[in-house]
C-alpha cells in the first residue's frame, strides 16, 4: 500500500545495489522530500600542509635574539624590554643591605649551623627517642618508677655522640651542599653504631675472660680517598677528613698554622679529655673541637672580609664626594 500523497505505481524490485539500503522500501516522492530537506554534507577540511624547513635568515634572526635571563620562561628573547631591568633578588639584598645587617647575616650564619647539628643529631637517634616515649607509655613498673633511666640514657648519650661526629666530620662548614650534609649525616650515624659494637665485643670478651680485642681508630687523620666502585655506602666516605680550604683560613691564630686553637686552650683541652673513659672518645671530643675552632676562625675571617669591604667603600666614597652622614660618623670615631 502507498502512501496517501505518493504514487500509486507499485514498488521496483530490490536490486543487488540496494539490498543493504535502509530506505530501500520508501516511496520515491517520500525519499526525495526527504532528500531536499537534509542539509548539504560539509567537505573535510584538507589535511594541513608541514611546516617549512627554517632558513638561514631564521636562523640568524634565532641567533640574534634579545638575551634573556635563565629565570625567564620563553628563552628564545620573547618579553625581553620586560627582562631589561632585571637584577635578581640576591643582588638587591647585597645592594640593600647596610653595613650591620651584612655583619649580622654572618654571625646568624654560623649559629643556624650549630642549630642544624643539634636537628640532625636528633634525626640520628630517632629510635632511642622513639624507645623512651614508648617506655612512658607502655613500659613497665619498674621502668616508669625509674623515669626510664636505661632509656634516657641511651638517648642521651646518643645525642652527645652523633653531636660531636657531626662536627669531627665538619657538618659545621657552611657552603655544602645538601647532598654532602646528608652523606655525612648518614656517615656519622654508622660510626656511632661502630663505635657501640665495639663496646659490646669488649664486654662480652671480658665476661669470656678473653684478651680485648682491638680495633681500627674510628676516625682517621689520613686524607680523604676517593669511593672505589665496589665500595659499599657506609665505606664511601672517609672516616674522617681534614678541613676544606673554606674552613680552613689563609691566616692562622699561632704559629702553628694546622692548629687552629691556642696554647692555653689546647692545655684545657687534654685536661678535659683525660676524663673521658675510652680512647675513642678522648680522640672525637679533640676532632670536634678541633672542627668547631675551624669553624669559629672561619667565621671570624669571614666578619673581617665584610668589615674591610665596608671601610674600602667608605674610603670609595669619600674620594668621589659622596660621604653620607654615617660615613662621617664612622671617620670620627676611626672606622
Amino acid at each position: 500500500m502507498g502512501w496517501l500523497w505518493g504514487s500509486k505505481n507499485p514498488p521496483s524490485p530490490p536490486s543487488s545495489d540496494t539490498d543493504t539500503d535502509p530506505l530501500r522500501d520508501l516511496d520515491p516522492n517520500l525519499r526525495a522530500f526527504l532528500d531536499s530537506e537534509t542539509p548539504p554534507t560539509q567537505p573535510a577540511p584538507p589535511a594541513p600542509s608541514p611546516p617549512p624547513p627554517p632558513t638561514e635568515s631564521d636562523t640568524s634572526n634565532s641567533s640574534t635574539s634579545p638575551k634573556v635571563p635563565a629565570e625567564s620562561l620563553y628563552p628564545d628573547g620573547r618579553y625581553a624590554h620586560l627582562w631589561s631591568t632585571y637584577r635578581p633578588l640576591q643582588e638587591i639584598k647585597l645592594a640593600t643591605q647596610t653595613d650591620q645587617e651584612k655583619l649580622q647575616e654572618v654571625l646568624e650564619g654560623y649559629k643556624d649551623r650549630k642549630t642544624l647539628v643539634a636537628r640532625a643529631a636528633l634525626e640520628n637517634c630517632a629510635m632511642e627517642q622513639s624507645a623512651v616515649d614508648e617506655c612512658f607509655k607502655t613500659g613497665g613498673w619498674g621502668s616508669r618508677m625509674t623515669m626510664c633511666r636505661a632509656e634516657n640514657r641511651a638517648f642521651n648519650r646518643c645525642y652527645t655522640m652523633q653531636s660531636r661526629f657531626l662536627q669531627a666530620l665538619g657538618y659545621l662548614t657552611a657552603n655544602r651542599p645538601p647532598a654532602e650534609e646528608e652523606q655525612i649525616q648518614m656517615h656519622a650515624d654508622t660510626l656511632y653504631h661502630r663505635m657501640l659494637a665495639q663496646e659490646r665485643a669488649a664486654e662480652a670478651a671480658k665476661a669470656a675472660d678473653e684478651a680485648v680485642p682491638t680495633f681500627p681508630p674510628l676516625l682517621s687523620s689520613s686524607p680523604a680517598q676517593p669511593p672505589s666502585s665496589s665500595a659499599s655506602p657506609s665505606e664511601s666516605l672517609p672516616l674522617f677528613s681534614e678541613p676544606t680550604p673554606m674552613a680552613k683560613p689563609e691566616r692562622p691564630i699561632t704559629e702553628d698554622d694546622s692548629d687552629p686553637l691556642t696554647p692555653s686552650a689546647r692545655a684545657a683541652l687534654m685536661e678535659r679529655i683525660r676524663k673521658l673513659p675510652t680512647a675513642e672518645e678522648r680522640e672525637l671530643e679533640e676532632r670536634a673541637v678541633t672542627m668547631e675552632a675551624w669553624a669559629g676562625m672561619h667565621t671570624s675571617l669571614e666578619v673581617q672580609r665584610v668589615h674591610n669591604t665596608q671601610v674600602s667603600e667608605r674610603k670609595e666614597r669619600r674620594e668621589k664626594g659622596n660621604a653620607t652622614v654615617l660615613d662621617a660618623i664612622n671617620g670620627w670615631f676611626g672606622f
